[in-house]
């Protein structure tokens, strides 16, 4: 395999927010389910994580994943790390390089495992 889909080590479920009728005439939002998508989880770099501290931000990984991959800002992405500990992410925003070959979603890890 070629290009940066080769480093996508990671499998990720996508949970979405999503409103559904409760039956009473209005809405209720549950989380679904709405995809897998392969990724790689990176630590920000040292210029992230200064930025991150200065703007009180919530952004603790990077995950990319395919330009193509339905992720979205305030989507939970779920999965394992390499030592087999439930993770889940919060998605914060989603960005792409000028030349989309991948898409960089800033997220903030949320629960682990005994978390």
């Amino acid at each position: 395999m070629s290009g940066p889909g080769r480093y996508f080590n990671r499998r990720l479920e996508v949970w979405r927010a999503v409103p559904v009728p409760d039956g009473a005439g209005g809405e209720e939002t549950t989380e679904t389910l709405v995809g897998t998508v392969r990724a790689k989880v990176d630590q920000p770099s040292p210029t992230e994580r200064l930025i991150t501290q200065q703007s009180l931000s919530r952004h603790s990984h990077n995950v990319y994943v395919s330009p193509r991959a339905d992720v979205r800002r305030g989507d939970e992405l779920r999965g394992t790390d390499g030592l087999g500990q439930a993770q889940r992410f919060r998605v914060q925003a989603v960005v792409q390089p000028s030349r989309p070959i991948y898409s960089k979603a800033l997220v903030e890890l949320t629960q682990s495992e005994g978390g």
